[in-house]
């Protein structure tokens, strides 16, 4: 996989995960934990996507 679609395939998942948690914020009763998980991954992927672009 080249380095700009390792990239690309990093940010749609960030956007994917974007999408999943407004979803579970919006539930009448929203899963803490899933709604925690999901910001850590979302963090990951985004130092992952820095640490690629910066080298």
């Amino acid at each position: 996989m080249s380095l700009d679609a390792r990239i690309e395939s990093l940010r749609t998942k960030h956007a994917q995960l974007d999408s999943a948690l407004e979803m579970e914020k919006r539930r009448p009763q929203p899963d803490a934990k899933a709604i925690a998980d999901m910001k850590r991954q979302k963090l990951r992927i985004k130092d992952e996507i820095q640490r690629i672009t910066m080298h």
